[in-house]
């Protein structure tokens, strides 16, 4: 076992930590590193020692040593899993005073599939509150893939308080089909750090309103699977479309309506007013369950500029209510395509990322200079539409799940 630290000391309150399991894992960290993720103390664990070697973590835990010396799992989740139990020791060290676990990893590998349930244990053995955010491979990735990814979902899911699966298929609704792999697999990244930060920031982060560590874990502890949504919006009524973006997000696997918990994060410039935090908040709770219990946060950041953006993730749900829906979910399918443009229209609050009959080559060559001057990434429910249709998204959406 080789373990790398830096410790910089960590803020006082509750001790967060974020823990990057395999490639995917690691790659998520760095993104949420690169994003400016304050307050909460990155570890990267991994069985591939060039991986770990370029990580940008202070803490870098290389699991099964003398399994793997160094060399990864070659896909293989036993292989992941027997490298984490080799090293228990090293990584029950690394948890110690923590309060809350992030795990975060690409499913369907070897070291992510295999080592973050051993992970999820050990960190429950702790009494700290586990949660995991994971990714499901494309389905371009293989079949074989998927089946180790769905395995390892189930396993993990045993061991968390709460695992919120990002399904990166889904990506496809949001992003161009002209987008680049590696850009595509940026994206997906980029969701794992809105659904760390989106909890993180309300316990850390100084806002209109705060949350308590407590009030965090009464939603998430022993919750079982959970769903994420995101939306952003500008302009008039800005704060409701945003939410309204965030309970119809692509992302969704089931309604929240079905969640018997519901976590709100609104996020803003220094003009967002507690009025506007108040329609946000309100929005979400009519769309939920009416037995739900509900709490909400308000996080000032100057960087949105005039933007709100509104992140809902659900908790407790009964199997049914996430299972049955997808049965109902057609296949993927190209329904046109999707122009991705950095302007923003301020007369309008049009759907995010709307689907258009015909691509806009105007406005993705725009998307494409904006990325290629080094500038961020455009966050995923930061692009409004150009061209509003008629019928707002969400009903539009809403009608076909009926």
């Amino acid at each position: 076992m080789m373990q790398f630290t830096d410790d910089d000391g960590i803020e006082k309150g509750a001790y967060i930590k974020v823990i990057g399991v395999g490639g995917g894992g690691g790659n998520a960290v760095n993104t949420m590193i690169a994003s400016g993720l304050q307050g909460v103390e990155f570890i990267t664990a991994n069985t591939d020692l060039q991986a770990l070697e370029v990580a940008q973590t202070d803490i870098r835990l290389q699991l099964g040593t003398n399994l793997t010396r160094g060399l990864g799992a070659g896909a293989n989740p036993e292989i992941g899993r027997k490298a984490a139990q080799e090293d228990r020791e090293a990584i029950m060290k690394a948890l110690e005073g923590a309060d809350m676990v992030f795990i975060t990893a690409g499913m369907g590998g070897g070291t992510g599939t295999g080592a973050a349930p051993v992970i999820a244990s050990m960190a429950r053995e702790k009494n700290i509150l586990t949660v995991a955010v994971v990714t499901k491979p494309f389905t371009f990735e293989g079949r074989q893939r998927m089946k180790q990814a769905e395995a390892g979902i189930h396993e993990l899911r045993d061991h968390v308080d709460t695992l919120i699966v990002i399904p990166n298929q889904r990506l496809l609704e949001v992003v161009d089909k002209r987008t680049p792999l590696r850009e595509a697999f940026r994206v997906a990244d980029d969701v794992l750090r809105q659904a760390v930060q989106s909890i993180s920031d309300l316990i850390l982060v100084p806002g209109l309103v705060n949350l308590d560590f407590a009030d965090v874990r009464t939603i998430m502890s022993s919750q079982g699977k959970a769903i994420m949504g995101t939306g952003l919006a500008q302009g008039e009524s800005r704060a409701v479309v945003a939410a309204q973006r965030a309970i119809e997000s692509p992302l969704l696997e089931a309604s929240v309506h079905g969640a018997q918990g519901v976590l709100i994060n609104i996020t803003g410039g220094g003009d967002m007013s507690l009025y506007e935090v108040h329609e946000a908040s309100s929005a979400v709770q009519l769309a939920a369950h009416p037995e739900a219990q509900i709490i909400f946060g308000a996080v000032i950041d100057e960087a949105m500029g005039d933007a709100i953006r509104v992140t809902v993730i659900a908790t407790g749900f009964a199997d049914a209510a996430l299972e049955e829906p997808l049965k109902n979910v057609p296949p993927l399918r190209r329904r046109g395509d999707i122009a991705l443009t950095n302007g923003h229209d301020e007369s309008a609050s049009p759907p995010a990322y709307e689907v258009h009959e015909k691509f806009d080559p105007d406005a993705y060559a725009r998307w494409q200079a904006f990325n290629t001057k080094g500038a961020p990434t455009p966050e995923m429910d930061s692009v409004p539409d150009e061209r509003t249709l008629d019928v707002p998204a969400f009903f539009r959406r809403r009608s076909r799940r009926r």
